[in-house]
């Protein structure tokens, strides 16, 4: 795997993790101000979601990469 392959591979799990992370942890405003849907989260904490996004996919990312380097994982047999 070279760095190209590396970087894009992190940037498609860090894609798919961010849609696995953004809803933890939302709860919705009991009384929304005017205008605003029923459903929207009261504190979004979206920074906190990103680094979490982003240590999950280095994770990801690493198990990933081994399984790749160690012939766990095989695309060219």
């Amino acid at each position: 795997m070279n760095w190209v392959t590396g970087v894009a591979v992190y940037f498609v799990v860090w894609w798919i993790s961010l849609f696995m992370v953004l809803p933890w942890g939302n709860r919705p405003d009991e009384t929304p101000a005017p205008g605003n849907a029923p459903s929207a989260p009261k504190k979004p904490r979206i920074w906190w979601k990103f680094g979490a996004t982003t240590i999950l996919a280095a994770v990801i990312w690493g198990v990933i990469y081994l399984g790749v380097t160690q012939r766990w994982i095989d695309f060219r047999a």
